[in-house]
């Protein structure tokens, strides 16, 4: 299991959980990205990043809210 970042941290890009993250898991190309993206194969499910979210945007992989479930991929995605 991982966390995902969804759509609330689109053009947000606030990086307090990029702070707390015990294992730098959550990345970001700057000026090419709209938001931060969680590794799948890094993150440990700590959740420390999950209450550090201003726009609680990051949510575990199962708890993703429907409108936003294709942001699971997304994350995937990005990291292959």
């Amino acid at each position: 299991m991982t966390y995902v970042i969804a759509e609330p941290c689109v053009d947000v890009i606030d990086k307090a959980c990029v702070d707390v993250c015990p294992v730098d898991c959550i990345h970001i190309e700057d000026d090419v990205d709209r938001k931060m993206y969680i590794d799948p194969g890094e993150c440990i499910d700590c959740g420390a990043c999950e209450p550090e979210c201003p726009v609680e945007a990051i949510f575990p992989e199962e708890d993703v809210p429907g409108p936003w479930a294709g942001y699971t991929e997304v994350e995937y995605l990005w990291f292959n």
